[in-house]
């Protein structure tokens, strides 16, 4: 094996921060959802976050087109999870609540007025990539903020771990946001129309 090559197995901390970053991820979400479900203003305020900042930036229209701003979306979010480890991973949590916050809500305002099934065409084609993409984003964030705390006790080379989780990165989460946006933008709108 090279030493380009790190298998996920060979970092420890990424197995534990993984689980971490799910029950987080999880937690959120369903914060968002009942929330939402007992207060209905908390969940217009995350639609409105959401139609702000996600929706009012990538338009329905040509689908290659689409596809770029849902990469270039994406991107920023999964690179802001994994570069907010160095803020000891405040901004990882943060960035990870909110996208947890915002789906649990934004869930639970579309089944008011749809089906499971369309919602789960809605969420499901490209999903089970981008929210993989970005738990793993934000596990490696928290293992950055964990190399940070180990360096600042004399335990840790951040700078050396640094390029093992961004090599992580590369060889995960970029994947991963490539396939969710290819599929957002060309098969989601497709099942969508199926079930409507």
């Amino acid at each position: 094996m090279s030493e380009t090559e790190i298998p996920l197995r060979r970092v420890l901390p990424v197995k534990n921060a993984l689980v971490v970053t799910i029950l987080l991820f999880i937690v959120a979400m369903l914060i968002g959802w009942v929330g939402t479900a007992h207060t209905p203003a908390i969940g217009e305020q995350l639609m409105e976050v959401f139609q702000k900042e996600v929706a009012g930036q990538i338009t329905v229209g040509d689908p290659a087109d689409m596809f770029v701003k849902l990469l270039a979306n994406n991107l920023e979010a999964c690179i802001m999870l994994f570069l907010g480890g160095a803020s000891f991973g405040i901004l990882t949590l943060f960035i990870l609540g909110l996208n947890g916050l915002v789906i649990g809500s934004v869930t639970e305002i579309v089944s008011q007025g749809h089906s499971a099934a369309f919602i789960a065409a809605a969420l499901l084609p490209h999903g089970i990539f981008e929210i993989p993409a970005f738990i793993i984003a934000g596990a490696l964030g928290f293992c950055m903020a964990q190399s940070l705390i180990a360096e600042w006790y004399g335990a840790g080379d951040t700078a050396e771990d640094a390029g093992k989780y961004a090599r992580l990165f590369l060889l995960y989460v970029l994947p991963l946001i490539s396939v969710a946006a290819l599929v957002e933008a060309f098969i989601t709108p497709a099942v969508i129309h199926l079930v409507a």
